[in-house]
């Protein structure tokens, strides 16, 4: 081959792939900056609009995610590359990649409904998936609490949705509720006024809704009266046992039986 023409033919195919090459490199260097600072700038509108932080994280990445594919075909494209198989190979490992992370999505997913409809929040005290304590974060695959016992519990989102959800701190008050058992042969009105003293010796019980003493059961060893009163929620624990302490040792004081299962037997003589 001439050299003349291989030079000119060398010349022809930097000329049309060069420049190809060169803007294929611009567009995405170029592209990536741009789809940072989109998702920058989408990320600022959000945290303003007080959207929830782990919301924030997901949507940021996925938007992000998206842009940076448009721009990678983008760039293929400029050089010449037909990108529509590219697009059904990507489409087609998005579903293999799909069925294979099956469990991690659901999980992303039941975050996303936590996120959106705030059965709970961080810091509050539920009851979920198998679990108590409170709740300490919420990431795209888990919730984390801490149990009473100072635990750490990851639970998945999915089996979080999909499970029966108690929040004990979504409410201002909650109630005490007691069962306390005295003797058949105790003065009951003078229980019930006992009870009832006791209550108003405890200025963390609420007036609103007013306290309840009554007596609920006849039972075998024992007549029992059912205790409610009304605290605030962060007082609860300390009220329901304390109320349990003051309760036996005035009860001692007054002379009042706490019985213990017994039964009573009657025999005949002949």
């Amino acid at each position: 081959m001439d050299i003349s023409k291989y030079n000119d033919l060398l010349i022809s195919y930097v000329s049309e792939y060069g420049l190809k090459i060169i803007a294929a490199i611009a567009i995405f260097f170029i592209g990536k900056v741009i789809a940072k600072k989109i998702t920058s700038v989408l990320k600022k509108i959000m945290i303003t609009a007080k959207v929830d932080i782990t919301l924030i994280e997901f949507l940021s990445k996925v938007i992000y995610f998206a842009l940076f594919i448009v721009v990678i075909l983008t760039a293929l494209s400029t050089l010449g590359i037909n990108t529509t198989s590219f697009l059904a190979i990507f489409g087609a490992a998005s579903l293999a990649v799909g069925l294979a992370l099956k469990d991690s999505l659901s999980n992303i997913g039941a975050a996303v409904l936590i996120i959106l409809f705030r059965p709970f929040r961080v810091g509050d005290t539920i009851d979920a998936g198998g679990s108590f304590g409170k709740v300490e974060g919420i990431n795209l695959f888990s919730t984390v609490l801490a149990t009473p016992d100072n635990k750490t519990v990851m639970i998945p989102n999915s089996s979080v949705i999909n499970s029966t959800i108690t929040n004990y701190s979504n409410k201002p008050t909650r109630r005490v509720t007691l069962s306390i058992g005295v003797g058949y042969d105790d003065d009951l009105k003078f229980v019930k006024e006992t009870l009832q003293q006791i209550i108003k010796e405890d200025e963390r019980v609420l007036k609103d809704p007013e306290p309840l003493v009554a007596v609920s059961e006849l039972a075998q060893s024992s007549v029992n009266f059912t205790f409610r009163v009304w605290v605030n929620n962060d007082d609860f624990w300390n009220v329901n046992f304390d109320m349990l302490e003051k309760i036996k040792t005035t009860f001692d004081e007054k002379g009042i039986s706490i019985p213990f299962p017994q039964i009573d037997i009657h025999t005949k003589k002949d």
